[in-house]
């Protein structure tokens, strides 16, 4: 579909020209805020700077034109391993976070060990601010988020919630209880969707900071994760309004699920602007995985061109939307193909900082701050995406090779998403780069004089942006079946991961070097942390919520052992 280029006159785009007066050419006087905004289950296919006609979303659309679109950014298959990566700068494999995820009534969580990123950012003077979703442990309250260097933490400790009722109903066991807190204590604000909360919090907190500090903001929405399950997709009614031409009612909600998070990220920016923060700020804007459009927790969202779904070790669960903006960054308006993992960005952020990286100790992660700032080549060069030896995979990615040994769910959600019908769109839903360059976010980044993408830019940095799979017949190869035998992929010619390299000759070299990596890489695994759900977490036994369990005495009585559970769809 053709872009629609109409605006009200190209004075604006004279406004957009940074200037040598703008704050991109000062020297920054101090450490930078910090806003990192985690959407949940976000399929690749889910945002327009992607190619989707589907969904509008100008004003992530606006914050990724205007910054360094992440076109090669990989998280975790799964929702406790990302974020665990994301905080600590580690592999799962080396954090016990690799197998599944972390269960409500499971008593574990991310080592207490582990130092992460808000701990980090203490020492160098900011304060620190949680909000929205944890998963990371809770089940004793060393594990939450002020006992694990936040100030301040609003939000759920579980993996999902009803966006309403913020219930959360356990995935393998007949447990419901309420979830949500303001640090320790529990709120009760029935009948505010999640979304609205959230980002009604952010910019509270924007608006209150004492600019003389530097600030850390770790916004984790429940948007787009599915909710509870009589009722998983949830939005307000004047969201679900703008999407009238989406046929299937399902996929209807969702993308107003996706259009109140693109909301939700232009209220932030500009929170920033009206509080004087902006000129200050590096803001990164990442999911933690690809969609679930099947299976459990299906959210209707859409990875295509990618294949696999979450959960799996394709690139439709690990390669994820991703975009970071800061007036720093010194050459904008671009697409990286360059390899980033979500494990970079403590590093990366902690050197923008100021700090020295080296304090951070052995991590994994890399320090891309002037690859990301200069556009100078990227130090990373591979990518170990997971072993997972209780399921049975392992996937890295070496240069432009990936290799992917064994699967999940035996191959279930080893598919590719159909493209959305755009049949139906209307001039009103239809991509535009008007609604783009006149989004809150465009409109704040001009009031202080930031550089905009022209016209043409924004056309052509969206076709470079969007993933194409190549003709069937480009390359000679033999089916995957990974729990065969290993593949083996080009993702630069083949990033949809349709032509299994693995038995042809000339390969064999990268194959062995990957498969001594992953040798390497297996010795030095701890292993998973992974527990029995422990029947005390039953919210029942607690006031209908959930709570660090473990911290307090459960009469034994009282416990029931659930059995042959499963709460499937």
């Amino acid at each position: 579909m053709s872009i629609q280029l109409h605006l009200l006159g190209v004075g604006i785009l004279g406004l957009a020209a940074l200037s040598p007066s703008s704050p991109a050419t000062q020297e920054r006087p101090k450490p930078p805020h910090i806003v990192i905004i985690v959407a949940d289950d976000l399929g690749w296919n889910d945002v327009s700077f992607h190619g989707s006609d589907q969904i509008p979303t100008p004003n992530i659309d606006a914050l990724a034109y205007s910054g360094v679109i992440l076109n090669q950014h990989y998280g975790e298959a799964l929702c406790s391993p990302s974020r665990g990566a994301l905080l600590t700068g580690k592999y799962p494999i080396h954090t016990g976070l690799q197998h599944n995820l972390i269960m409500e009534p499971e008593p574990w969580g991310l080592p207490l060990s582990e130092i992460i990123m808000p701990q980090y950012f203490k020492k160098l003077g900011y304060k620190t601010h949680a909000i929205g979703k944890w998963h990371l442990g809770f089940y004793k309250k060393n594990y939450t988020p002020t006992f694990r260097g936040f100030d301040t933490h609003f939000g759920f400790w579980n993996g999902f919630q009803d966006y309403y009722t913020h219930h959360v109903q356990a995935s393998f066991a007949p447990y419901e209880g309420y979830d949500l807190r303001r640090n320790m204590e529990v709120v009760r604000m029935v009948g505010n969707h999640s979304t609205t909360l959230f980002t009604d919090e952010a910019q509270r907190l924007i608006e209150r900071h004492d600019k003389s500090k530097p600030f850390f903001l770790y916004l984790s929405h429940a948007a787009v994760h599915s909710g509870n399950y009589e009722n998983p997709l949830q939005a307000p009614q004047e969201y679900i309004a703008r999407f009238k031409h989406i046929k299937d009612p399902n996929r209807r909600i969702y993308a107003a699920m996706v259009s109140h998070l693109d909301d939700s990220v232009g209220r932030v920016i500009e929170a920033l602007k009206e509080n004087d923060m902006l000129q200050d700020s590096i803001v990164v804007l990442l999911s933690d995985n690809g969609a679930p459009s099947t299976g459990l927790h299906v959210n209707h969202g859409n990875n295509w061109p990618l294949k696999g779904e979450k959960g799996t070790p394709w690139e439709g669960a690990l390669r994820t939307i991703a975009c970071v903006w800061s007036p720093y960054i010194m050459k904008p308006h671009r697409v990286s193909t360059d390899l980033v993992y979500i494990g970079d960005w403590l590093p990366t952020l902690y050197s923008a900082a100021g700090g020295d990286v080296s304090q951070l100790g052995e991590i994994d992660g890399v320090d891309l701050w002037n690859c990301i700032r200069r556009g100078a080549p990227c130090s990373r060069k591979h990518v170990l995406q997971n072993i997972d030896d209780i399921t049975g995979y392992e996937a890295l990615r070496l240069g432009a090779f990936k290799y992917v040994s064994g699967t999940t769910l035996l191959g279930y959600l080893d598919k590719w998403d159909p493209q959305p019908d755009y049949s139906q769109q209307t001039t009103a839903t239809s991509y535009n780069a008007t609604r783009i360059l006149k989004s809150p976010i465009s409109q704040a980044l001009l009031e202080e004089n930031f550089s905009l993408p022209s016209w043409q830019e924004v056309s052509d940095l969206r076709q470079a942006a969007t993933v194409r799979c190549s003709p069937n017949d480009v390359i000679k190869s033999t089916p995957c079946r990974p729990r065969k035998e290993p593949c083996l992929f080009d993702i630069s010619a083949d990033p949809c991961e349709r032509f299994n390299l693995y038995r042809r000759n000339e390969f064999r070299e990268i194959i062995d070097d990957i498969e001594k990596m992953l040798a390497t890489y297996r010795r030095s695994a701890v292993r998973p942390g992974n527990k029995p759900l422990d029947p005390k977490a039953n919210p029942a036994l607690h006031n209908n919520t959930w709570t660090n369990w473990a911290d307090f005495f459960v009469d034994p009585s009282k416990v029931e052992q659930p059995r042959n559970f499963f709460r499937g769809r």
